[in-house]
């Protein structure tokens, strides 16, 4: 992260056409999901059931992470374990070095973005082609994506149609959605063909059977698993589910808390190798990269619940503002507001709790109930806690003015006192309107966006006291 979420989103704040494209997206796809999950009579049954199922594993991850690789390989399958990033890139890229691929397809995966795996294969030769078709989007225009479900959300179809003819050199587009996709689609076609090798990540891995699930909606995905001899999958730990029936649950919330479908167009589920059908040889990198710092705190480790549907970022009224840029990350809104500083262990991106204002929008939508509000107030808790045993953090203007509040509203007299001070103070900021619009120094902050009242002459406790001796 390069700067903190205030910085990037006050940047971002004044760039009116990505605010009218995210907010034009996101009420697309919430108003569709809104539709959709209201013909559910037993749509919050399903949240329950979903939220078990994840708990459940969460609370037996090691047994069933186990299960699942001795059923993968049993099937055909080669299992690796991933410490971290660096770990992950280094398996996937001795994999591809020893086969001596030049170049690689991909299935949209937020966990390679994660571990930024494009640029660690660009660096030792290789080339990756990004298959969905807003990652494609992102990968032209030398971006990076701003919502995990639809990465090119802030992007409108004619900066998409300006960007195909520069990037893939056409003399002439239409703009229409059917024009674009089907650029895409011959842009592609001997990529497909020709590759010798897919990356992929995964929505869920099924402990009983060793399969990786991945659900999509464009069909590249379904290409990128059977046409290249070699597939290699990087899944984050915590996607593993116990069986194939816990499909039903997921199949079911998942593509309605996503896009607003009631079912995804492709659910492709693979188990191992089979025979001269698929890939020849199938490797799956179990990354960590941190998820096992998050399991042991026990009030943070519902976030490793999350599924990827998006629909916290479709609702905050945060995101819809800034879009997925300004926090800085591959996970943009509540849910990254959590996950990224846990991913990081504090020490990145420790501005985004405050990121919210706790409406609690994003746990209402959420299909697994991550109560994303509680995990944001543990995290504030958890960085002022950090901040308060440093130096600069004692020495802080917010923390001495803290500690100063905490004095003096833990004493009646100082209480006045500071009253009396603050109405002789406040009068040259006091506005003919009656109120105080401009702060200087840190204050300023508040009064950037949003006016405020004065201290008023009597206070309520004066008030009370005056209005004690008046009847008596």
């Amino acid at each position: 992260m390069t700067a903190s979420f205030p910085a990037a989103a006050r940047e971002l704040l004044r760039n009116a056409q990505l605010r009218r494209n995210v907010a034009h997206a996101t009420d697309v796809i919430r108003h569709k999901r809104d539709r959709v999950v209201e013909e559910r009579e037993d749509w919050q049954e399903l949240r329950d059931a979903g939220s078990a199922i994840r708990q459940h594993v969460l609370e037996n991850l090691d047994s069933y992470l186990l299960q699942f690789e001795e059923a993968c390989s049993a099937a055909g399958g080669q299992v690796h374990w991933a410490r971290d990033a660096a770990e992950a890139n280094r398996i996937a890229l001795a994999i591809l070095s020893s086969r001596e691929v030049r170049e690689v397809i991909k299935i949209k995966s937020m966990t390679t973005e994660e571990i930024g795996l494009n640029a660690a294969l660009e660096a030792r030769g290789i080339s990756a082609i990004e298959t969905d078709l807003a990652e494609l989007i992102v990968q032209l225009g030398h971006d990076v994506p701003s919502h995990i479900v639809v990465p090119a959300l802030h992007k409108n179809r004619q900066q998409i149609r300006e960007l195909f003819l520069r990037e893939m050199g056409l003399d002439q587009l239409g703009d229409t959605a059917e024009d674009l996709t089907a650029a895409a689609r011959a842009w592609l076609r001997r990529r497909f063909l020709t590759a010798r090798a897919a990356i992929s990540g995964a929505n869920f891995l099924i402990a009983e059977t060793g399969g990786v699930a991945i659900v999509e909606s464009e069909g590249n995905g379904r290409m990128c698993l059977t046409l290249p001899p070699l597939l290699i999958t990087i899944a984050g730990i915590e996607k593993v589910i116990p069986s194939f029936r816990d499909l039903e649950v997921f199949l079911q919330t998942l593509p309605r808390s996503a896009t607003g479908e009631r079912m995804n167009p492709y659910n492709s589920i693979w188990t191992g190798t089979t025979g001269a059908d698929g890939p020849q040889e199938f490797h799956v990198i179990l990354l960590d990269n941190g998820r096992s710092r998050i399991l042991a705190d026990s009030e943070s480790r519902q976030t490793l619940k999350c599924i990827r549907c998006g629909a916290c970022q479709n609702v905050c009224p945060v995101y819809r503002q800034t879009g997925g840029h300004a926090y800085g990350s591959v996970y943009g809104g509540p849910i990254g507001a959590i996950l990224t500083p846990q991913l990081h262990n504090l020490e990145q991106g420790a501005s985004l709790p405050y990121a919210s204002s706790l409406c609690g929008a994003c746990y209402e939508v959420c299909p697994v109930k991550i109560d994303i509000p509680e995990v944001l107030i543990h995290l504030r808790s958890e960085i002022v806690a950090r901040e308060q045993h440093t130096i600069g953090g004692m020495l802080g203007p917010w923390n001495l003015g803290m500690q100063a509040a905490a004095r003096i509203f833990a004493s009646g007299e100082r209480m006045e006192t500071a009253q009396k001070l603050g109405r002789a103070i406040q009068r040259p900021f006091a506005g003919t309107s009656g109120t105080i619009e401009s702060l200087p120094f840190l204050l300023s902050g508040w009064t950037q966006s949003r006016d405020l009242r004065p201290i008023p002459q009597e206070s309520f406790r004066a008030w009370w006291a005056r209005r004690g001796k008046e009847e008596s």
